[in-house]
């Protein structure tokens, strides 16, 4: 039977700066939601990178007193490690610095060229370098900075390409509204045919002058220009699949199912993507799932503030999987949410030390006392696996819907389900008194643990490992499935130490 396929990509992280919280949050969530579709059994691809060229990064290099070359090494090296860092499952890792990508981000500047979508004038307007775009009147304050970044535009004036995107206004809007190009949450679709609105979406100035930015991928046939950063970045999500050569992947992988970004950056990928992509006649993205900020201690993240989260240290501090459960179940998925010090270590000592670990440390303790470490014989118990079922059903709901904190919310169901069945079942009574009746709850009880480990795998994976080792079985078996009884009789269950040691503040 032939697998559905699923491609996710992230925004590409800008080098200007080392890694942030923000960064984490994007990354975790893309990595949750690969490891649910890969549980389901989808031909899987997770794809995530850097965006390298640009105003911002030209000027960094500078400051540093580096070749900008090596300032994008340099950088890049600090996002590529995230995959061990935040046990990121990504397939592949694209550069916009690389060959392949230069190659391919020219060769949809011409598909778009010959289309007759890209023509040259004169253009003069504010130029935000954070946004690395021309805003407009509405896109900044009273004093005249830009609403996002805060700086004052530079005023430029400049001979540049420009692409022809009011020509596919009407399509883009239509798409959207259709959801043929699905936008989650809906806040963000209403938010982008806002945008569109009455007048429709404008022409772009996409390219720059080399003699003002030489840092850039070339205009093909124009040694003077270099693309617009957007144009250049965008085109990633196909270059790294092998667009340049229209390679397998790219005929495998493409369309993509969902872009997954940050607020900030959507009227970019359901604006000016949807029209490139229209242009160079290419499919369009299924699906563009967007997520908030992270705010810190209740406030906007600031360096003078000196409130800046970095993710390592928290990772060097309590663990990857404390950080990974945190963002996961405490930041909601599609809004702004906030990242508390004493909030972290409440919502690990209770979630994951208390209940979780707890519930693994007791289950396999009992069963190593009362029967010998050995899983005993199979039973079927309806109420029970009826109620996983629903559990189940809710937890996959939620990743089809992109909301990741309502499935760690229904694994903390389960758990607490299954800490009941301890409570009422009494296990130590049942083994002093009816010791004939104690086999069918303890089969009961790790039969859970396998469900728990499964719901864990996307959200915390060496977690739900190392509860899978426990029980004697491997994840690459695990499946989203509601059968009872997969757990062998008569095999070994380890006892180990415990999974999450409450943090001590």
């Amino acid at each position: 039977m032939k697998k559905n396929k699923f491609y996710l990509t992230t925004a590409i992280a800008y080098v200007n700066a080392a890694p942030h919280i923000g960064h984490a949050l994007e990354f975790i969530q893309a990595d949750a939601l690969c490891r649910y579709h890969r549980l389901k059994g989808d031909d899987t691809f997770f794809l995530t990178g850097t965006d390298e060229h640009g105003v911002k990064i030209y000027e960094a290099a500078q400051a540093a007193k580096m070749s900008t070359q090596e300032f994008v090494d340099k950088n890049a090296e600090q996002f590529m490690a995230l995959k061990h860092t935040l046990q990121l499952s990504n397939d592949d890792f694209v550069r916009t610095t690389s060959a392949h990508h230069k190659a391919g981000a020219q060769k949809i500047w011409t598909k778009m060229f010959e289309a007759g979508d890209i023509y040259k004038d004169t253009y003069k307007g504010n130029y935000c370098v954070g946004c690395e775009a021309y805003v407009g009147e509405k896109d900044l304050d009273a004093e005249g900075n830009c609403l996002i970044h805060k700086k004052k535009p530079k005023l430029l004036e400049e001979e540049n390409y420009f692409f022809k995107l009011s020509k596919y206004s009407d399509k883009i809007k239509k798409l959207i509204q259709s959801d043929e190009l699905l936008i989650l949450p809906e806040s963000r679709k209403n938010e982008m045919l806002n945008i569109i609105g009455e007048e429709g979406l404008r022409d772009v100035s996409f390219s720059r002058p080399k003699d003002l930015l030489p840092w850039g991928v070339d205009v093909p046939n124009d040694p003077d220009q270099v693309m617009y950063v957007w144009c250049d970045a965008l085109s990633n999500y196909i270059t790294a699949l092998g667009y340049e050569k229209d390679e397998p992947n790219f005929k495998k992988y493409w369309p993509c199912d969902v872009h997954l970004i940050g607020k900030d950056i959507l009227r970019f990928h359901a604006g000016i993507w949807i029209g490139m992509l229209l242009s160079a006649g290419e499919k369009v993205p299924k699906a563009i799932y967007v997520h908030g900020f992270v705010t810190s201690e209740g406030q906007k993240m600031s360096k003078s503030i000196g409130n800046v989260v970095n993710p390592l240290e928290y990772i060097d501090k309590f663990g990857t999987n404390a950080l990974r459960y945190y963002l996961l179940k405490e930041i909601s998925t599609t809004d702004d949410g906030d990242f508390s010090n004493k909030k972290f270590i409440e919502l690990f000592n209770s979630d994951l030390a208390n209940s979780l670990g707890n519930l693994v440390n007791r289950v396999t303790m009992m069963v190593d006392r009362y029967v010998g470490g050995k899983v005993p014989a199979a039973t079927a118990n309806d109420e029970v696996s009826s109620q996983v079922g629903d559990f189940m059903q809710k937890y996959c709901d939620s990743f089809e819907a992109f909301n990741l904190k309502e499935a760690c919310e229904t694994l903390v169901e389960l758990t607490n389900f299954a800490n009941k069945y301890i409570d009422d079942k009494k296990p130590w009574s049942v083994a002093k008194n009816n010791p004939a009746d104690l086999p069918p709850i303890l089969y009961d009880l790790l039969e859970l643990l396998r469900y728990i480990a499964t719901l864990l795998l996307p959200i915390l994976p060496s977690a739900a490992e190392a509860i899978a080792d426990q029980l004697g079985i491997k994840t690459v078996d695990m499946k989203l499935d509601t059968k009872w009884g997969m757990l062998k009789a008569g095999s070994t269950i380890k006892v180990a130490q415990p999974l999450f040691p409450r943090i001590e503040v």
